[in-house]
This record gives C-alpha cells, sequence and structure tokens, in this order.
C-alpha cells in the first residue's frame, strides 16, 4: 500500500487508514484481530482510535492484539483526547489537566509507552487554545507522543492552532486535521483543505464512505444488520438518506458498473486521492467487509468520471459526527 507523508512532518501513514470506532462495542476481538492481520497484510500502516471509542474499549481491544497481531513498531498508532461518555452523556473538555490524564489512560490501555499521532479530538470554547495545545507540546517534550494533530476542527480554528504553534520555535507543529469527507460531505473543501495545503497539515478522512451510504447498500431500503438498523447509528447514517443523497448514490452506482467496480471502491478511490488528503480512514464491522475496502488501493478513477462525480456531488454536507 502506499505510504504518503502527514502534513509537514517526516511521519509516513497508509493511504487507507483502519478505524476503529466499533471496536470493543460492535466489533468483538476475535472480528478486530482479523481485521488488523488482513489490514497489515495489505501494507497499512495507520490505525486510528480514540479515548473516547466505547469509553476505552476500543483502545483496550488494540492493546490485546498489539504485539500478537502486529509488531508495535509496524503500526502508526494514532488516538485521540477530549471527548468522553464515561458518565452516559457526551462529554468535552480539552484543558491541559485533563488530556494529558487522558493520554495517560490511553497509553495504558494501549500497552505502549507512546502513540505516533496524539489528536485532540474536537475544538471547545470552555479552554483557551494556549492551554489546550501546550498539552499537546508537553507531549511530545515527555516521549508520550511523536507528533500531534487536532480533529473536527473547521478551517479557521485549524488554521489559528496551526499558526499558533509555528509561531514561537519550540512548539510542535500540528501534523493532521482529521474530518469527515466524502462525495456526501465536501464541507470541508471551502476552507480546511486549502488551509492544510498552506500551512502543511495533513487531512485524515474520516467516513469516506458516507458513512456506510455510499457502498449502496441502503439504495433499497435499511438492511437489518446494518449500521442504520442500529441504536448506536441509526441517526448517524440517517443523516445522508435523503434524496441529494440517493442523487450522489446513484451516479457512484452508475459509475461502478461502467467501471466494473464496487460503488465502494468508486467512492473510495474519489476521496483518497482528493487534494491534501493523507489517508482516507476506513471502519468495517467484519473482515470481509474491510478486504472489499482493501480493493481500492489498486483502482485509480479515470479523469472524466472524476469529474461528473465532482459534478453531481457538489460542496454540501454537514460536519456532525461521533
Amino acid at each position: 500500500m502506499e505510504q504518503r507523508r502527514l502534513g509537514g512532518t517526516g511521519l509516513k501513514v497508509s493511504r487507507l487508514g483502519l478505524g476503529t470506532l466499533t471496536w470493543g462495542r460492535d466489533t468483538d476481538e476475535h472480528e478486530a484481530r482479523d481485521q488488523l492481520k488482513g489490514f497489515v497484510e495489505a501494507g497499512g500502516t495507520l490505525l486510528d482510535t480514540a479515548a473516547g471509542y466505547g469509553d476505552g474499549a476500543s483502545e483496550e481491544l488494540i492493546g490485546a492484539l498489539l504485539g500478537d497481531v502486529v509488531a508495535r513498531d509496524d503500526v502508526v498508532l494514532a488516538t485521540k483526547a477530549g471527548v468522553s461518555r464515561s458518565r452516559g452523556a457526551r462529554e468535552v473538555n480539552v484543558s491541559r489537566g485533563s488530556l494529558l490524564r487522558t493520554l495517560d489512560g490511553s497509553l495504558k490501555r494501549l500497552g505502549v509507552d507512546h502513540v505516533d499521532l496524539w489528536q485532540v479530538h474536537v475544538w471547545s470554547d470552555d479552554a483557551p487554545l494556549e492551554e489546550t495545545l501546550s498539552a499537546l507540546d508537553h507531549a511530545v517534550s515527555t516521549g508520550r507522543a511523536s507528533y500531534v494533530g487536532v480533529s473536527n476542527y473547521a478551517g479557521w480554528q485549524m488554521a489559528q492552532a496551526a499558526t499558533w504553534q509555528r509561531a514561537v520555535p519550540g512548539r510542535v507543529p500540528l501534523a493532521s486535521n482529521q474530518v469527515e469527507y466524502s462525495l456526501l460531505n465536501r464541507a470541508c473543501e471551502h476552507e480546511l483543505v486549502p488551509a492544510g495545503l498552506s500551512l502543511d497539515v495533513g487531512l485524515l478522512a474520516w467516513a469516506p464512505l458516507g458513512r456506510g451510504v455510499l457502498t449502496g447498500k441502503y439504495r433499497t431500503g435499511t438492511p437489518a444488520d446494518s449500521r442504520a438498523a442500529s441504536p448506536h447509528f441509526g441517526n448517524y447514517v440517517g443523516a445522508y438518506l435523503d434524496p441529494q443523497s440517493r442523487t450522489v448514490v446513484e451516479a457512484v452506482a452508475r459509475a461502478a458498473d461502467g467501471l466494473q467496480w464496487s460503488p465502494l471502491e468508486v467512492a473510495l478511490a474519489w476521496v483518497r486521492d482528493r487534494p491534501g488528503v493523507a489517508s482516507a480512514l476506513v471502519g468495517a464491522r467484519t473482515a470481509a467487509q474491510l478486504r472489499g475496502s482493501l480493493t481500492a488501493e489498486q483502482c485509480v478513477l479515470p479523469d472524466e468520471i472524476r469529474t461528473a462525480l465532482d459534478d453531481v456531488s457538489g460542496r454540501a454536507g454537514t460536519t456532525d459526527g461521533p
């Protein structure tokens, strides 16, 4: 699998990353083991998780598999801090103390002494930006993280944070911003992509398959075993089960028929090769589903089909996520 530099850093990541949002909750250890094994065998390196995924369950499962399925140094281990559901409801805390405590908890669950990429999960006005960013600097200076980034930041937020980090020698530059990006959500193209290209901040695209809708599985209804039918993800997927999204899905399906590809391969190849994208993060319920995503590594969209998809998808979309 092709490896790409993450922003202006020397860190290289696979252009398809493995997302683990459901690990430890909807994805059990057996399926997670098979997914990780298949991903690494395909040349994948970027393994993305967060302290808030399953209230730490995702990190715990990864920790149980590291060293067994894959050597620690053979993956780029990325996690996030700032979002918690420990009390049932979603809580955001990006203060310096909370972030660093969360990082220590992540390291313990993962069974490692450092992560390769540590990210602030969301922006919050409840803590001064310089305080939040000081936690990133401290994590790197103490060896708990090699590189740092942010997640779900708007264009002006990311630009402000990146500029702050570049303003004084000794601060750690932002390597990445992880945001939603797909044919069903191109909102990041307005400001985030140009800002990232200008400031050397790489883009990690989450939900590159439009929360699963671009696979075409919902064209004739909602399968009983799909995420849209689950209590955890019903509203999350349902946001893209609208007439505008259906138009895009049908265009993807027609392109797939013409190329003799799957709709998944078309949608994933499109976002993976957009300007500024370092890696597209794919998540799967089963190892078989993941293998379907990994086949996109061999797919390169013809220019005329890319242009047609650009035209039909436009630039609309939301930015709310898990």
